[in-house]
C-alpha cells in the first residue's frame, strides 16, 4: 500500500497546500513552492539524508539565507550569459587569488559531472586530504554546491562567507559593464571558502562548457572530461566537435587529462588541444577503464583499472554502467592527482579505494526514496541522460510495471528525453516543477502523446498531485507485484519531489 494517506484513513496532506504558499508572500515564489510541499509531506517518505539539508532550524539563520538567496536572485539567473571570465577574473584579483591556494582537479563534460566530483571527493577524503567540492545546480539547498570534507557547508558558513565577500562583488559590479551572475558570485564564494577553510584539494565542476566558464579561472593540474553528449546546443554548438572545443578549454599547460569515452569526432578535438598545451591524456578503454562489473544488491560490483594497476571487487552503492564508468574515471583522475602512472608505478592502496567508493552517494542519481511502491528520482535531463537512466532501470530493478512522473524544462530536447523512456514507461505522468524555466504540463503533454499515445499518458500540473496519481497507477496491480514509480526531466524536479516525499 501506498505511505501517502487515503481519504478514508485520515485527511489529505495535500489539503492547504495552495494556502501555504499564498500565504508566503514575502518570499522567492519557488522556494515557497518547494517548502509548502515539505511541510505537507515531509514525515511520511523516511528520514532526511545529510548531504541534502534542510531548511536552518534556527528562525534567525533561515531569516539570514533567506536574505542571501533573495540577493543572489536578483542576480542573471544560470540560464543567462555573457560568455566571458572577464568579471569572475576580476572578482577573484581583488579577493586576492583564492583559487590559486590550492591545487584542483577540474571537471566537465555532459552528463555524470557530479557524480563524478562525489566519487573523486570521496577517494581524495579517504586518504586523508581536505577536500573543497563546487558543483551545480543543487537538489535541494543551494548550500549544497560548495562542499567541505565532503558534506554542505552549514547555512551560517555560506551566510558569512557571502557576507565576507560582499563589498568585493559591489566593487566589481560598479567597474563592469554587467553585474556579476549568479554563478559568478556563487564561484567566488566558493573559492574563497576553500582557501578560508583551507582545503588541501579543490573537486570543481563547471557550470556549462568550459573556456567561459565562471570556474575557468583555476589552473587545474587535473581536467577530466567526462561523456560528451548534444545538450545546451543554442550556447555551446550543435555538434559534439563543437562542444568538444568549448570544453576543452578546462586543458591548461602541463596538465592531465583524464577523458571518458568519447564520440570520436569530440575526442580528436580533446586530443589536440592536449597536444597544443602539451598535457599528458590518459583514455578510458585505454590507459583505464572497467574490467568487469556485475549487478550486487543496492549497487554493483566492480573491477577497476587504474593508471597503476587493477582494483578488484569495488563495491559501489549506485546503479547503471554509466555510474561504473564514472568511478573508473574518478579513480583515475585521482591516481593522477597523486602522480600514479608518471610519478610512482604502484597504485594506490586498494583496501582504502574499497573504502572510499562504499561510502559513495548520489542524491538524485537513481535513488531509491520510498518503497511498497518503490520510488526512484533521477536527475536525467537530456536524451543521453535518460538513455543510460533507461538501461540502468532495466538492470537494476524487476518492475513488472514502471510508471514514469516526468517534469522537464522547456529549453530541453523533451521529445528525445520521452523517447528514451517509453520503451521502460508502461503509463507516463507529465508534470511541472516550480521554475520558471519549466514547461508547460499541457505542452509537455502533446509531446508525449505523440511519443507514448494518448491512452499511456496523464497529465496533473501539481507535482504533488502527479506523485499521488503515479505511486495509484503504480498499486493497481497489487501490493506485491512489482510496480514502480520513476521521478526524472529535471534536477529541479527531482529535488522538489525529494522534499515531497521527505527526504531533507
Amino acid at each position: 500500500m501506498s505511505d501517502l494517506p487515503h481519504e478514508n484513513d485520515q485527511p489529505d496532506p495535500l489539503d492547504g497546500f495552495d494556502e501555504i504558499i499564498e500565504a508566503e508572500t514575502t518570499r522567492d515564489p519557488d522556494l515557497a513552492v518547494i517548502e509548502a510541499g515539505s511541510r505537507t509531506l515531509r514525515t511520511q517518505g523516511g528520514p532526511a539524508h545529510a548531504e541534502a539539508p534542510a531548511r536552518p532550524a534556527d528562525p534567525e539563520v533561515d531569516k539570514a539565507l533567506r536574505e542571501v538567496e533573495t540577493e543572489l536572485a536578483t542576480r542573471w539567473g544560470e540560464t543567462k550569459l555573457e560568455p566571458s571570465v572577464t568579471r569572475i577574473a576580476a572578482l577573484v584579483d581583488v579577493l586576492g587569488e583564492p583559487q590559486r591556494a590550492y591545487p584542483s582537479i577540474h571537471i566537465t563534460g555532459t552528463n555524470g559531472k557530479t557524480s563524478t566530483a562525489r566519487m573523486i571527493e570521496v577517494l581524495l577524503g579517504a586518504f586523508e586530504l581536505r577536500t573543497g567540492r563546487y558543483t551545480s545546480p543543487h537538489v535541494q539547498s543551494i548550500t549544497e554546491r560548495i562542499s567541505l570534507d565532503g558534506a554542505p557547508i552549514s547555512a551560517e558558513r555560506f551566510i558569512e562567507t557571502y557576507q565576507d565577500i560582499k563589498p568585493y562583488i559591489e566593487m566589481v559590479d560598479a567597474q563592469q559593464e554587467y553585474r556579476l551572475s549568479f554563478f559568478e558570485v556563487l564561484t567566488g564564494m566558493a573559492y574563497a571558502a576553500f582557501a578560508d577553510a583551507p582545503v588541501d584539494v579543490a573537486v570543481v565542476e563547471v557550470g556549462m562548457g568550459g573556456s567561459w566558464d565562471a570556474t575557468n579561472v583555476i589552473d587545474a593540474d587535473v581536467a577530466v572530461i567526462t561523456p560528451i553528449d548534444l545538450d545546451h546546443t543554442d550556447r555551446l554548438g550543435a555538434t559534439h566537435a563543437e562542444i568538444a572545443t568549448e570544453k576543452a578549454g578546462i586543458i591548461k599547460q602541463g596538465a592531465t587529462v583524464i577523458m571518458a569515452q568519447q564520440p570520436v569526432d569530440a575526442a580528436q578535438v580533446l586530443l589536440k588541444k592536449a597536444v597544443e598545451v602539451d598535457a599528458t591524456v590518459a583514455r578510458e578503454g585505454l590507459e583505464f577503464g572497467v574490467l568487469a562489473r556485475q549487478v550486487a544488491v543496492g549497487g554493483q560490483l566492480l573491477t577497476l583499472r587504474g593508471l597503476g594497476g587493477e582494483y578488484p571487487e569495488v563495491y559501489l552503492p549506485l546503479h547503471g554502467a554509466y555510474q561504473a564508468h564514472n568511478a573508473a574515471v574518478a579513480l583515475a583522475a585521482v591516481e593522477a592527482f597523486f602522480g600514479v602512472g608518471a610519478l610512482r608505478a604502484e597504485p594506490l592502496d586498494t583496501d582504502t579505494v574499497r573504502r572510499a567508493f562504499a561510502a559513495v552517494s548520489s542524491p538524485g542519481r537513481l535513488e531509491v526514496v520510498r518503497h511498497s511502491p518503490t520510488v526512484v528520482l533521477d536527475a536525467a535531463h537530456n536524451p543521453a541522460g535518460a538513455r543510460a537512466t533507461a538501461e540502468a532501470v532495466a538492470e537494476a530493478f524487476d518492475f513488472s510495471r514502471l510508471i514514469g512522473v516526468v517534469g522537464a524544462s522547456g529549453d530541453k530536447n523533451v521529445r528525445g528525453l520521452l523517447e528514451a523512456f517509453e520503451p521502460i514507461f508502461a503509463e507516463v505522468v507529465v508534470t511541472q516543477n516550480s521554475s520558471h524555466r519549466a514547461m508547460d504540463a499541457d505542452e509537455l503533454a502533446a509531446v508525449a502523446v505523440e511519443v507514448f499515445g494518448e491512452e499511456r499518458v496523464q497529465v496533473e500540473p501539481r507535482l504533488p498531485d502527479a506523485l499521488e496519481a503515479a505511486i495509484t497507477l503504480a498499486e493497481e496491480e497489487g501490493e506485491f507485484a512489482g510496480g514502480g514509480v520513476l521521478v526524472t526531466g529535471s534536477v529541479i524536479t527531482v529535488g522538489e519531489a525529494r522534499l515531497l516525499l521527505g527526504k531533507g
